[in-house]
């Protein structure tokens, strides 16, 4: 496989990175036959030569996915990068029969492909929460940067809630209003060469929302009620009572009764509504490690037959205007249907002028 032959497509030539991160360098190669792609790693040590890399390397933080299917592709990972990680890795590709022969040189030459990773030491970063003030302040600090800072950034999630071109170590964000409702993990982002970032957690009881306060069904159908929780941090368990019966909850597969929960939703079914057992009102409790909260559902169950009022209403309207009708016409006046038939009469004689 000559330079001819084949094309490559790499990953950029110097990558930094922070201790503790993880890096994916990418090689592709094309020729005929389809060649063989290999890594092979060089450190910063003086005296250090290049070593072959293999899947599950490094006490299995390397992973290498190659794929041969009319080109070959190649992809290594390295998680929890040390500053050991630090130096040049290489991409060889060949596709000559002796390229692997220990006794034998091959007659085409690996080509090669680098690309440099930094691995630098990470920063401190010193998160903290003033829980004195009426609005919660999050500060963040930063001993010894790598690289200059260009500004930073507040996100809750992954939504911007305030950012700056300010160089300080320290940056600061202020939590407005009740925190019930601004709960999550907040990180706080310096705009450095690689990107340092820290967070933190703002951790609130349950807030449970019922997905619609008030649910209807039909006799003989299956009810659904639903709860969620929006706040930070998840559920740990959800419970369901019915009012007046808080001192026993509501099992699941228990006679009518599922539950589903995952996370901060849960839905309790009730299977073959009836009017008397079922309706009522329902509550969900959640609890997470700063406390509880629950919410009310009430459950409005229908009669079959509730379908059919609104079309036996208008029956009975048709009904009550055709009797008015039929009465007003048996009560008309003798006289007014003789002078109708008397003015008809007029109309139909020839004139005797």
């Amino acid at each position: 496989m000559g330079a001819g032959q084949s094309s490559w497509q790499r990953s950029p030539l110097s990558q930094k990175r922070l201790t503790q991160d993880s890096v994916e360098l990418y090689c592709e190669a094309i020729g005929n036959p389809i060649p063989e792609i290999q890594w092979w790693f060089e450190g910063n040590e003086p005296n250090e030569t290049y070593a072959q890399l293999w899947d599950g390397a490094r006490q299995d933080r390397v992973k290498i996915n190659a794929t041969y299917n009319l080109h070959s592709t190649s992809t290594i990972y390295i998680a929890n990068l040390t500053s050991d990680d630090s130096g040049m890795y290489e991409c060889r590709a060949s596709n000559d029969p002796d390229r692997n022969h220990l006794s034998k040189s091959p007659k085409v030459k690996w080509i090669r492909s680098q690309a440099n990773v930094f691995v630098i030491e990470r920063p401190e970063v010193k998160s903290s929460m003033d829980n004195a003030s009426v609005n919660r302040i999050l500060s963040c600090n930063m001993s010894e940067p790598s690289s200059a800072i260009e500004g930073h950034k507040w996100l809750l999630g992954d939504k911007i809630v305030k950012e700056d071109t300010e160089s300080s170590t320290s940056t600061s964000y202020t939590i407005e209003g009740k925190v019930e409702e601004h709960s999550g993990i907040y990180q706080c982002v310096y705009n450095t060469n690689p990107v340092i970032k820290g967070e933190i957690f703002v951790e609130v009881p349950p807030q449970v929302m019922a997905y619609k306060k008030s649910e209807h069904g039909n006799e003989g159908d299956t009810g659904v009620l639903t709860c969620k929780n929006p706040s930070f941090p998840a559920v740990t368990s959800w419970n369901w009572y019915k009012k007046g019966q808080e001192v026993s909850p509501i099992v699941n597969g228990s006679g009518r009764y599922i539950i589903k929960s995952s996370g901060n939703k849960t839905e309790l079914r009730i299977l073959k509504l009836n009017i008397e057992e079922d309706t009522g009102d329902y509550h969900c409790n959640a609890t997470n490690s700063q406390g509880s909260g629950g919410a009310t559902v009430n459950l409005r169950v229908r009669s079959r037959l509730a379908a059919l009022w609104p079309f036996l209403g208008i029956v009975a309207e048709v009904l009550v205007l055709v009797t008015i009708i039929f009465i007003y016409e048996k009560r008309r006046k003798p006289d007014e249907v003789l002078d109708g038939k008397r003015c008809l009469g007029l109309k139909g004689r020839p004139s005797n002028l």
